[in-house]
């Protein structure tokens, strides 16, 4: 009690911060209150203005693939990079920030802890601004001597649209770079002149003085300048801003060029120093070259000072300052190109303009005295010193390297080019061309730079939502950077060529180098899929899993993905049914083929596997299963049409429904009547409490390979439905099934005769309601029920002959069927009359009831069936016009009925069965006469026929007279 659980709470520095392009930023994130190890992980996203609800992925302390691939180049090759300050606290880096840095930062903390509590990520703004500060100083090379003043002037500006505040100090480097720069004195952000340790002194005395000269001027006096002062002296301009939190950040430093500062000591005898204002120069550049002269009571001494070249002299310039050229180099002093004069008893200089490669090499200065001006026999000492300047040519072929590091892409990957350039001694214009190998000869631009640094596109790379937002930038003086964000396809593969150009004094000179892409597209780069589930069969109920594998030769993790999955059912009534698609930006559509298909279903993702389980299993579920998979170029916004798509294998998934309990009785019995009405029996004897029932009943034909014949069906519903041997009035109003029971089913037989006297079955479903329909259990067949008829009286006595009739179509015909004998008082005979049929079970053609009265079963034999009954026992079937489909066997049944006493039910006393009747029908005359008038063949052999025979005959008579004569 009173104890509480920590917090977790992740802090980033407060924004909205200002940088300026170019520059090194950091951002600083830490964590507290966590539970779980004390070194703790952190992931840093961005959400760029364009897109402030989509989070771009940068980079990870624990995740190396977790970069979007705008940013895997630069993560990889430290561009950006996090580091570690302690187990809870990181900083992150850029080490060159670029426009589109700009966006909405995010640091995020994996959860580490027992239960999430607390914060996980902080956010905080960067806005990138251009870089407009400048200082700048003219380069001079500077001989004093021990005691002198120097001055030196900076420039200093900027036109940043934030509030901001300027430094600017002056630094002292000696010796080749391997030191520290010195500081001598620099006023502060807070216009305070601080001076340097080495200066505080001479600053306090006023001999180090740092004045402001109008708005952007900044002048640096040191008067009696020291040994110490030697070296090479600059300016350093810094731009500071003040963040959200009130500390002060410098977002931009600029120094100037060096001015070389040369301090002869007073106490030598006699010294020199040469020095160059530049040392390595171009072809049209302009040399400049100081001699100092260090010497004590200089004013009072007499110098004389020689120039050369590789020892070849140049210039010469007499203590009285005369200048003797060599021939040579006259004519280009006479053109302004070369001057050498004395700009102090100390200080000479030599000046040659528009250099060229004949002026590279070391030069010297040798300084010799006199005792007096002219007396060259007067010399009484000589000293040099020499400097190697170093002249580059232009006006040959810049030499170009070209490189990238996206030799292989896919579709929608990146392409990172990049062009060096050598040789160019100033700005140079760039264009980038595509070489398609599909068309040889043919380029297409994709983009230009001009000198000025001025960016256009080709036309085929304008469409920024096409292939993105092009880069192309300016890495250093001699190196440029191509990017396009998005490649389209196979189409983008080949050649990519840099050209650069410069030019120089009304010239240009150029040069190009290319490089190799291959892009494959996504549809040929393996894109896979494959459904799986660990459980193919499921019982009524069980949730089952489906699990769709993608794969491709591609990071499917970094591309727009749609998941569709489609099902086919068990017993198709159409094409598949789509039950959802996930779209590439995660919303989910639910197919309209099951409505209620979305509340038993759950979609997880997980890396490139796409899970569907559905919960509670129905016998609508079972059938065939895939899913579809659609991919699009990542780094392009918004989606059109698919770059690849691919189908997987179907899986079947069987729903077992609950298991039948179903027994149906199976004991065979018989059924004995007289006569009337009587009912059979079809019990249940164990099934499931919440079933429904369909019963069919089927007559089994004596015939022993006689298909069973169904008579009545009664659904779950209790509809009736009756078979084709049964639909007609007379046996639907003599057939019935009736439910008497929970378990038991009875078929009433009404008026049973001895043609009824078959055997019977009847075939149970059980059914079940599951959700959304009846689904069939299982069934169970009866045993057999045997119907039999006992007879009171003595049997009938009837012909017992076989007969064969043939008749003409057409014509009538009379089928016989008499009884024998006399009948008693009260007797009455009821007669049906058969047509066999194969299968089993005859067709009914005409009875008459005891009582006299006809039916028909076949209401159209009506007319053609008459009894004529010229006597009380002959019951002959009269047959009118004959068709060739009366074929057949016939026979008759005969009943003997008789009523016991008066008001008493009629007793069925005996029945008969006459033999079979064969009919055979044949054509009438006028047919057979028209076929053989219609028969030409026939016809002659009819015509021809006595004139063979007379032939015959007298050939008879001529062999019997031969013989005779013999």
């Amino acid at each position: 009690t009173g104890l509480t659980t920590a917090q977790r709470q992740v802090t980033v520095q407060e924004g909205p911060l200002y940088r300026t392009e170019g520059s090194h930023v950091t951002l600083w994130c830490k964590v507290s209150g966590y539970q779980g190890p004390a070194e703790q992980n952190f992931q840093w996203s961005i959400y760029l203005p364009s897109a402030p609800e989509r989070e771009v992925q940068i980079v990870s302390t624990v995740d190396p693939s977790f970069p979007y691939a705008i940013y895997t180049q630069r993560v990889r090759g430290r561009g950006i990079f996090v580091e570690r300050l302690q187990g809870d606290a990181v900083l992150l880096h850029i080490t060159e920030l670029q426009e589109r840095d700009a966006g909405q930062y995010e640091c995020h903390t994996p959860n580490t802890d027992e239960r999430y509590f607390g914060s996980y990520s902080a956010k905080t703004n960067l806005s990138v601004i251009p870089d407009t500060l400048s200082a700048s100083m003219a380069p001079q090379a500077l001989t004093l001597m021990e005691g002198d003043s120097v001055e030196l002037t900076c420039e200093v500006s900027k036109s940043t649209a934030q509030h901001t505040h300027l430094s600017v100090g002056w630094y002292l480097l000696q010796g080749a770079g391997e030191h520290r720069p010195e500081e001598i004195l620099t006023l502060s952000k807070d216009f305070i002149l601080k001076p340097g340790p080495s200066y505080e002194q001479r600053f306090l005395e006023g001999d180090v003085q740092l004045n402001k000269v109008g708005n952007t001027m900044y002048k640096l006096i040191i008067r009696g300048v020291k040994p110490s002062d030697q070296g090479q002296l600059y300016c350093e301009a810094a731009e500071w801003i003040e963040d959200p939190d009130k500390t002060w950040k410098d977002i931009s430093r600029k120094q100037t060029q060096k001015t070389s500062l040369a301090v002869v000591s007073q106490g030598r005898d006699l010294s020199v120093d040469i020095t160059a204002a530049e040392r390595s120069l171009s072809e049209g550049d302009t040399l400049q070259l100081s001699c100092v002269v260090g010497a004590s009571k200089s004013s009072s001494r007499h110098f004389e000072v020689i120039w050369l070249l590789n020892e070849m002299e140049v210039a010469k310039v007499d203590p009285h300052g005369i200048l003797t050229l060599e021939e040579e180099y006259k004519e280009r002093a006479k053109l302004g190109q070369l001057q050498a004069f004395k700009q102090s008893n100390t200080v000479y200089v030599l000046t040659i303009s528009e250099v060229g490669l004949k002026d590279k090499g070391t030069y010297q200065c040798s300084v010799s005295e006199m005792k007096t001006p002219g007396d060259l026999h007067s010399v009484q000492t000589s000293v040099s010193s020499g400097i190697q300047v170093n002249v580059k040519p232009i006006g040959y072929p810049l030499r170009l390297s070209v490189s990238t590091s996206t030799p292989r892409v896919t579709a929608g990957d990146p392409l990172i080019l990049q062009c060096e350039v050598q040789g160019a001694t100033g700005p140079v214009s760039l264009r980038w061309w595509h070489l398609p190998p599909q068309q040889p000869g043919r380029r297409v631009l994709v983009a230009t730079m001009e000198q000025d640094g001025t960016r256009s596109l080709g036309s085929a790379y304008q469409d920024r939502e096409t292939r993105g937002s092009l880069r192309l930038e300016k890495e250093s003086s001699s190196t440029f950077t191509l990017e396009i964000p998005s490649t389209l396809g196979e189409d983008d593969s080949g050649q990519y060529r840099c050209e650069a150009m410069q030019w120089s004094r009304g010239r240009n000179w150029t040069g190009k180098g290319e490089a190799a892409v291959t892009v494959s597209s996504m549809a040929g780069a393996g894109l896979r899929a494959m459904l799986g589930s660990r459980i193919p069969t499921v019982s009524y109920g069980q949730s089952f899993e489906l699990i769709c594998h993608v794969s491709a030769n591609y990071a499917m993790e970094e591309v727009p993905v749609s998941v569709r999955w489609l099902f086919q059912p068990s017993q198709p009534t159409g094409p598949s049914q789509e039950l959802i698609r996930v779209l590439p930006t995660g919303t989910v559509v639910w197919g309209t083929a099951q409505p209620h298909f979305q509340w038993r279903a759950q979609l997880v993702k997980s890396g490139t596997s796409f899970r569907l389980r559905i919960h509670s299993a129905l016998p609508a579920n079972e059938g065939r299963y895939l899913c579809e998979v659609q991919v699009w170029r990542r780094n392009i916004l918004p989606l059109r049409q698919p770059a690849a798509s691919t189908s997987s294998n179907a899986v079947e998934i069987k729903v077992v429904l609950p298991e039948s309990k179903l027994q149906v009785a199976t004991k065979d019995s018989s059924v004995e009547i007289g006569s009337g009405n009587t009912a059979i029996e079809c019990r249940i004897v164990l099934a499931r409490n919440n079933s429904q029932f369909a019963v069919t009943w089927y007559l089994l034909p004596p015939l022993a390979d006689a298909t069973p014949l169904q008579m009545v069906r009664v659904n779950y519903n209790g509809i009736l439905e009756y078979g084709s041997e049964f639909s007609s009035p007379a046996q639907k109003s003599r057939f019935l099934s009736q439910r008497v029971s929970s378990n038991t089913f009875q078929l009433h037989i009404l008026s049973a005769n001895l043609r009824d006297g078959d055997t019977y079955y009847c075939v149970v479903e059980e059914w079940l309601w599951l959700v959304d329909g009846w689904f069939k259990l299982g069934e169970g067949t009866s045993g057999r029920t045997t119907l039999k008829f006992k007879l009171r009286g003595e049997q009938l006595q009837m012909e017992k002959t076989n007969h064969n009739i043939s008749a003409r179509e057409g014509e009538e015909v009379t089928l016989p069927c008499r009884l024998q004998g006399a009948l008693l008082p009260g007797t009455h005979i009821s007669a049906t009359w058969f047509q066999a049929q194969s299968s089993g079970r005859d067709s009914a053609l005409l009875s008459v009831r005891r009582d006299g009265t006809v039916e028909y079963p076949q209401e159209r034999l009506a007319r053609r069936l008459f009894l004529r009954r010229p006597s009380a026992g002959d019951f002959s079937l009269t047959l009118g016009t004959v068709e060739r489909g009366d074929e057949g066997q016939y026979y008759c049944q005969l009943q003997k009925w008789q009523q016991q006493s008066e008001g008493k039910d009629w007793a069925l006393q005996a029945s008969a069965r006459s033999e079979y009747t064969q009919l055979a029908t044949t054509p009438p005359e006028s047919t057979v006469l028209s076929r053989i008038c219609s028969s030409p063949p026939l016809l002659n052999f009819i015509l021809y026929l006595p004139l063979v025979l007379i032939l015959l005959l007298v050939l008879g008579v001529f062999c019997w007279y031969c013989k005779s004569r013999k």
